[in-house]
């Protein structure tokens, strides 16, 4: 039996980490410069475990959602 959520050690434990993974993942799928994509807006959902940054770039907006334990990038929605 594996521990809850709460009982398992984040690898994304800061704000800055997720950000971080976020600009990552975005780089990679729409090849974009990090130094082009701006942090507008970050949340962190206790009861899930995962953080939420939504991220801007020229005429374009995503939200990116993370696994804090897993420290992955679970979807990226286009908004």
């Amino acid at each position: 039996m594996s521990p809850g959520i709460g009982l398992m050690k984040r690898r994304l434990e800061t704000e800055e980490s997720s950000i971080s993974l976020a600009i990552s993942g975005i780089t990679k799928k729409f090849k974009v410069k990090p130094k082009e994509i701006e942090c507008l807006e970050t949340k962190y959902d206790n009861d899930s475990g995962d953080w939420y940054v939504a991220l801007g770039w020229e005429e374009k907006r995503a939200i990116v959602k993370m696994d804090s334990v897993l420290a992955i990038i679970t979807e990226i929605k286009e908004i």
